[in-house]
C-alpha cells in the first residue's frame, strides 16, 4: 500500500514546545514545501500538539505527527510516523514503548494511517542521542548496516538519517541511500539555507528542515526552492 510520504521531498518539521507568529506559520504552510511534521525529542504534550496541528489545519498541505510519547497522541493528522531507533542497545526504543502503546491502543489504532521508522541518530550531542542512548559515534558502514536490516529485515517504509542540528555527513547518507532499496530515506540535520538543502536533497529522498525555522525565517523558506531546485 502506498503511503502520502512516497511523493514527498521537503517537509518542515514543526516543534509543540516552540512558538511561531501566526504570519510565521502562514510563511511556512505556504511555502511550497510536500508537508509539515509535528513532534518534538522534549516538552511535547497533548495540549501543544493540539494547538499547533489547529493551526496548521487553516492550510491544505499535509500534517503528520511524529510520536515520541504516548501522552500526546492526536486524532486528526494525516498519518502517524513512529520511530524505532535502530543505533541503540535499550530496548525501550526499539520495541518497549511501542509493545505498551499497542497493549493500550492496539484496538484503536488507524494503521492505513501509520508508518514505522527505522531511525539511526547520528549527533551525539542531540536531546534525542542522549535521550535513547544512541550510538551515535558509527561510520557509514554501521549506519548502512542499520539501513539494510530496516529496509530488508524489519520492512520499514522509512529510514531516517538524524543529525538533529548538526549538518551530517553526506556521503554516509548516499550510501544509506545506496543499500536502501524499498524504504524512503529521510534525512534530518543542520539543513540552514538554499546550498545546504540543495546538497542533501541529492544523498535523501526526503530532507526534513526544522531548528531554521526559528532561528531564520526567510533561510529556511530558501531551503524549499534548494531542494525544487535540484530536483
Amino acid at each position: 500500500m502506498s503511503q502520502i510520504f512516497e511523493t514527498w521531498r521537503h517537509v518542515f518539521k514543526l516543534d509543540p514546545d516552540r512558538e511561531l507568529s501566526d504570519e510565521e506559520l502562514e510563511a511556512v504552510c505556504m511555502s511550497g514545501s510536500d508537508a509539515i511534521l509535528v513532534g518534538g525529542s522534549s516538552g511535547v504534550t497533548y495540549d501543544n500538539t493540539v494547538e499547533l496541528m489547529s493551526q496548521i489545519r487553516r492550510y491544505e498541505l499535509p500534517c503528520a505527527q511524529e510520536v515520541s510519547t504516548l501522552d500526546a497522541v492526536v486524532p486528526g493528522f494525516d498519518l502517524y510516523l513512529i520511530p524505532m531507533v535502530l543505533n541503540t542497545d535499550r530496548t525501550e526504543w526499539i520495541t518497549g514503548y511501542h509493545r505498551e502503546g499497542l497493549e493500550n491502543f492496539g484496538e484503536l489504532i488507524p494503521w492505513e494511517m501509520v508508518a514505522a521508522e527505522g531511525y539511526i541518530v547520528l549527533n551525539p550531542d542531540s536531546t534525542v542521542a542522549r535521550l535513547t542512548g544512541a550510538d551515535a559515534g558509527i561510520d557509514a558502514r554501521a549506519a548502512a548496516a542499520c539501513a539494510r536490516m530496516a529496509d530488508k529485515l524489519m520492512r520499514l517504509p522509512i529510514v531516517y538519517i538524524e543529525y538533529s542540528g548538526m549538518y551530517g555527513d553526506l556521503d554516509l547518507v548516499h550510501e544509506v541511500r545506496r543499500v536502501t532499496d524499498e524504504a524512503v530515506v529521510f534525512y534530518g540535520g543542520g539543513v540552514r539555507d538554499y546550498e545546504t538543502a540543495r546538497n542533501a536533497a541529492a544523498a535523501a529522498d526526503v530532507i526534513v528542515v526544522g531548528n531554521i525555522v526559528y532561528d531564520n525565517l526567510t533561510a529556511a523558506l530558501d531551503t524549499v526552492r534548494g531542494v525544487r531546485d535540484f530536483i
